[in-house]
C-alpha cells in the first residue's frame, strides 16, 4: 500500500487535495459571514490554514482509499443569525463551497490551456500538477452539489424546492447518508459523475 507508487501520488495529490478542500471551507464561513452569521469566524474557521479545517477521520480516509476519498470538518453556519431571508441565506452559504472550486478548477485549466497554446516546455510533474488540480477540483465541486446528506447539495435542493416538500426532504434526509455510504463503498460515483467531471475538465482545460 505505501509502495513507491503510493508515494509519488501522495505527494502530487495531497496538497492538491488539502488546497481544495481548504478553499471549499473558508468559503463557506466567508459567506456564512457576509449573511451576518459569525459563527465560523469566532471558531477560527474563517482562515486559509488548512490545519483549522483537516479532519483527522477525514484525512484517514484519504490515505486509505489513495486519495480517493475523504473529507475536511464541516463549517459550522447559526442560521438563525443570518440576516435577511434564511432559505436564501443558506442556499448560498451551501453553494459557495462547490463554487469555489469551479473556480479553482478554471483557473488551474487556463493555466493549462496557456501552456498548451504556447507550446512552452514545462516539466511532467507540474503539468500532471495542474491537470490532477483541476480534476480534484471539478469532482469535489460535483460530489458537494450531490442533493444527499450531508453534502451541500441536499441544502441546495432544500431551498430550491418549495416549502411543501421539505416534510418529502426530511424523510429522504434519513436515508441519505446510507445511500450515500452504499455509493462509496461500491465506487458507483465514478459512473454517476465520471461523465460530467469529464466533460468539465475538458471545459477547463481542453484535456479529454
Amino acid at each position: 500500500m505505501f509502495g513507491e507508487d503510493f508515494i509519488q501520488q501522495a505527494i502530487l495529490a495531497a496538497p492538491v487535495i488539502l488546497f481544495a478542500l481548504t478553499v471549499h471551507e473558508y468559503f463557506h464561513a466567508w459567506t456564512a459571514l457576509r449573511f451576518g452569521d459569525t459563527t465560523a469566524r469566532d471558531m477560527g474557521r474563517l482562515t486559509l490554514n488548512p490545519m483549522a479545517h483537516l479532519s483527522l477521520m477525514g484525512t484517514a480516509m484519504f490515505v486509505l482509499s489513495s486519495f480517493r476519498f475523504g473529507w475536511a470538518k464541516p463549517v459550522p453556519v447559526n442560521l438563525m443569525n443570518v440576516r435577511g431571508n434564511i432559505r436564501v441565506a443558506d442556499f448560498w452559504i451551501s453553494a459557495a463551497g462547490p463554487i469555489s472550486n469551479m473556480g479553482l478548477a478554471f483557473i488551474f485549466g487556463s493555466f493549462l490551456r496557456i501552456i498548451m497554446f504556447m507550446g512552452a516546455p514545462v516539466p511532467e510533474v507540474v503539468f500532471n500538477f495542474l491537470l490532477l488540480s483541476v480534476i480534484i477540483n471539478v469532482s469535489l465541486a460535483f460530489f458537494n452539489l450531490l442533493p444527499m446528506y450531508p453534502l451541500d447539495g441536499s441544502h441546495i435542493l432544500r431551498n430550491i424546492l418549495p416549502p411543501r416538500y421539505e416534510e418529502a426532504i426530511m424523510r429522504f434526509e434519513r436515508f441519505a447518508p446510507f445511500i450515500l455510504l452504499l455509493l462509496i463503498i461500491t465506487g458507483s460515483f465514478g459512473y454517476i459523475l465520471g461523465p460530467v467531471v469529464g466533460l468539465f475538465v475538458f471545459l477547463f482545460s481542453g484535456i479529454g
